[in-house]
Order: structure tokens, then C-alpha cells, then sequence
């Protein structure tokens, strides 16, 4: 840890953020952190906002392995990517200097083909959705297997941690991101003497392979998106998802636990 001293912060550019921001900056260079301008350079990534910002952030950055990345709020209050407040700097500078009360937790990530023509890295979900009001028609296979024929308005495949966000609001299960897995949930499914599918989430191990081949019936062009990006491809038939060997490491305090946010969150 005491090796990571060069820091770039990735937030809104508006005068706004830069007047909050400019306090952290001079407590990061008083605790002798260089603050860099290309995130190529830093081994310590710090988001500024929320946990969109902090997904942002992941994204823009590349997904890196090789440094950390830090969420700080700029509310009153912490969430599931952000472990401190930008009101309280000496507390963040100081845990990072001394190496003490700090974990580094490694979050798992899916990796996402699709008709090849590219793969994709989530940290919170991949989703699919009709783009039309038209249900949406998909072959799902595990592995090898056919599964099921999905018919409704989508799917989501969420990590662990994404396991809280989209996924939960569907009713699929909180997963501790200590489980390298990823989870498939449906979005208002249709299950009918004619339409049956098994109407609940499942969760997949490390070395299960994940294929979504859309059944074209006038839907062709199904909305996608990649945590809280949409993916810029319209036609699409397969799909191909693992979950990756890369893992986002994070910067957390030991007394900030998933199941501690999890609780702080939602009970």
C-alpha cells in the first residue's frame, strides 16, 4: 500500500463539483500523493459523486487490475460502491497512509460477447430488454444445455455486488461477492399453458458459460446495457457470458463490510 501514491479523481468537470473537490485535493497533496491528470499513470483511482460516478469511473478507466479504486460520496450518506465522504478527507487520506482498518476486497466481473463483435466487462449487470412493447423471445442454454425459452420484457445477468441494484428490484436473490458467480433473473416473464419458463433467478458458477440467442419475431433491434451504459449495437443474436478472470479491487474500510451496506441500505 505504501507503494500506491499517485491518485486521479474522475468526476463532473462543473464548477459546482470542482469547489467540493478542491479541498480533497489539497489534503491528498499534504499527505504527499501526487495527483495525476492521465489514469494510466495512477495506481489509486478515486470517484467523486455517487455510485453511477463510481460505475463511470470503472468504465472509463478500463476495468484496471493493476490499481485501486476508491467511492467517495458526495452526499451525507455512504452507499455500496462509495466507503467515504468527501466531508470527512482526513479519515480517507489517513486509512490509505498508514495501511490501517483497510481491506482490499476484489469484486468479481462478467465478461460479455455479443455476436462477436467485441467483449464487454460489467461490474454491476448486463441487461436486455424489448425495445418495442412486443415481448422479447430468447433461447437461454447453459453451457451446452437448452435451458429454457425466455419470453418477456428481458433479462438481467448480475455479478454479486450488481446483485443489490437491477437485480434486486426484480426479486432476485442478494449473493455475497465472496461467490465468484453470476445471476440470471427474468423481467416479467410469460408462463402459460403455451409459455413456460422457470420463473425464478439462477445463479452460475465460475465455469459456467451463459448463451442468450435471440429468437427474431419483429424484435431485432432489443435494448441493451452494461451496468449503467447502454451498449451501442442494435442487431444482435448471440450472446456469450462468463464471468471474467479479472476482478475490480476496491478500497474498503473493515468496519464497512458488504453485509454491513447491505443492512445499512435496505433494513
Amino acid at each position: 500500500m505504501e507503494t500506491r501514491r499517485n491518485i486521479y479523481f474522475y468526476h463532473k468537470r462543473d464548477a459546482d463539483m470542482l469547489a467540493k473537490a478542491a479541498p480533497l485535493f489539497d489534503v491528498a497533496e499534504r499527505y504527499g500523493f501526487t495527483i495525476v491528470k492521465d489514469y494510466r499513470k495512477a495506481n489509486i483511482i478515486a470517484s467523486i459523486g455517487d455510485d453511477g460516478t463510481f460505475l463511470q469511473a470503472v468504465r472509463q478507466t478500463g476495468f484496471r487490475n493493476d490499481c485501486l479504486y476508491v467511492g467517495i460520496s458526495i452526499n451525507n450518506s455512504l452507499s455500496m460502491y462509495c466507503d467515504f465522504q468527501i466531508d470527512d478527507l482526513s479519515k480517507m487520506i489517513e486509512a490509505i497512509s498508514t495501511n490501517e482498518h483497510i481491506e482490499v476486497r476484489r469484486y468479481p466481473t462478467i465478461e460479455v460477447s455479443v455476436d462477436g463483435q467485441g467483449t464487454f466487462t460489467c461490474l454491476n449487470e448486463f441487461s436486455i430488454r424489448s425495445a418495442i412493447i412486443k415481448t422479447l423471445v430468447i433461447d437461454v442454454f447453459v453451457d451446452q444445455l437448452h435451458l429454457e425459452t425466455f419470453r418477456g420484457d428481458g433479462l438481467i445477468v448480475a455479478t454479486p455486488t450488481g446483485s443489490t441494484a437491477y437485480n434486486k428490484s426484480v426479486n432476485g436473490s442478494i449473493v455475497d461477492p465472496l461467490l465468484s458467480c453470476m445471476q440470471v433473473s427474468e423481467v416479467a416473464s410469460v408462463n402459460t399453458n403455451q409459455y413456460r419458463t422457470l420463473g425464478a433467478s439462477i445463479i452460475l458458477g465460475s465455469e459456467r458459460t451463459l448463451t442468450l440467442k435471440v429468437i427474431s419475431e419483429g424484435n431485432d433491434h432489443p435494448t441493451m446495457g452494461m451496468d449503467n451504459e447502454a451498449l451501442s449495437i442494435r442487431h444482435v443474436d448471440k450472446i456469450n457470458i462468463k464471468i471474467s478472470e479479472r476482478k475490480l479491487k476496491t478500497l474498503k474500510l473493515k468496519d464497512n463490510s458488504f453485509w454491513e451496506k447491505v443492512k445499512r441500505t435496505f433494513l
